[in-house]
């Protein structure tokens, strides 16, 4: 018969995934156009004539579409 973990096992493996966890990037790897709109402040129009043209790289999940987000900063120049 196998045991579980013990309490203070189960503590320890929560620390360190709480730790992983905060050592995560804080910026977001892409983001939907909804998103992208506001976080940039430009209009959706003119947001997808950027995708339409090319400027703008966007990947397609299913039906969603998402910007990459380092598109967005190379696009606003920070």
């Amino acid at each position: 018969m196998t045991r579980g973990p013990t309490i203070d096992e189960r503590r320890q493996a929560t620390r360190e995934a709480l730790a992983a966890q905060q050592a995560l990037p804080t910026e977001p790897i892409s983001v939907r156009v909804s998103t992208a709109v506001k976080l940039t402040g430009i209009g959706r129009s003119t947001l997808y004539e950027l995708i339409k043209s090319g400027e703008i790289e966007t990947v397609k999940i299913g039906r969603s579409t998402f910007i990459p987000y380092r598109c967005l900063k190379r696009l606003i120049g920070d």
